[in-house]
């Protein structure tokens, strides 16, 4: 983000992954929903802005491993691709304020309307960032990775980015530069297929993948599963 503030950053320019197991318990099949809720279904055909919906239950899982440090930081937290809110609800279940912008309305109430890139800094100076970003502006064939460089110039405390698993092993455009001066702390495996568009279990795999200044050493590695945030994603529905 164009206001150079102070960068996120960790000793070690090459992080060595942490294989530290995440609670046990099998991976849930993804074609059948889960705690009551089924993915809103999305016409076929890729929306040019790649608007993917990100189911409660992805979003439930990410909070119960980072909601405590979530509230560590405190303050807002500012999804910039908000959508129509389907990560902003379980946000707000949990109790936390949010923040939410896009380039277009699609239903969130009081969305900031307003380019990601257009920010110079957080808007109500929120330290924290989570969001399921278009991933043509975070890849490495088509955004070379400028969304997630627009994040390292905002200087934000943390930020959280849900991302295709292959993400991370991307070199093409300048990604190993981007990845060794600013490293993962933590990436969260989730150990099941993401139902974006209630279409059925898609062949990618999906990550949490977390910035955060307070880490040290090396790019820690857990399994993320679905059943973790069970409690908090039933009460939401999309």
């Amino acid at each position: 983000m164009a206001g150079q503030g102070a960068q996120m950053s960790a000793p070690s320019a090459k992080p060595l992954f942490k294989a530290i197991s995440g609670q046990a318990g099998a991976a849930a099949d993804a074609g059948a929903p889960l705690f009551g809720v089924k993915p809103q279904a999305v016409e076929m055909g890729r929306d040019p802005l790649d608007y993917d919906p990100t189911p409660p239950d992805a979003t439930a899982a990410f909070l119960a491993v980072e909601g405590a440090r979530l509230r560590e930081i405190g303050g807002p937290i500012w999804e910039p691709a908000v959508g129509a809110g389907h990560m902003a609800r379980v946000f707000e279940a949990a109790g936390f304020e949010v923040i939410g912008s896009d380039v277009v309305d699609r239903g969130w109430p009081g969305v900031e309307r307003r380019s990601f890139y257009d920010y110079d800094r957080p808007p109500g100076w929120a330290r924290i960032i989570v969001t399921n970003p278009p991933y043509c502006e975070v890849n490495a064939r088509d955004g070379h990775g400028r969304w997630l460089k627009h994040i390292e110039a905002l200087g934000v405390e943390y930020a959280a980015l849900l991302l295709n698993w292959d993400w991370l092993a991307a070199r093409i455009n300048g990604m190993d530069a981007l990845h060794a001066r600013f490293p993962v702390a933590r990436a969260y495996l989730c150990c099941w297929k993401i139902d974006f568009r209630g279409l059925g279990a898609p062949p990618q795999r999906n990550g949490w993948l977390v910035w955060d200044r307070a880490a040290q050493g090396e790019t820690v590695l857990r399994r993320l599963f679905r059943e973790q945030g069970a409690n908090l994603a039933q009460g939401v529905l999309i």
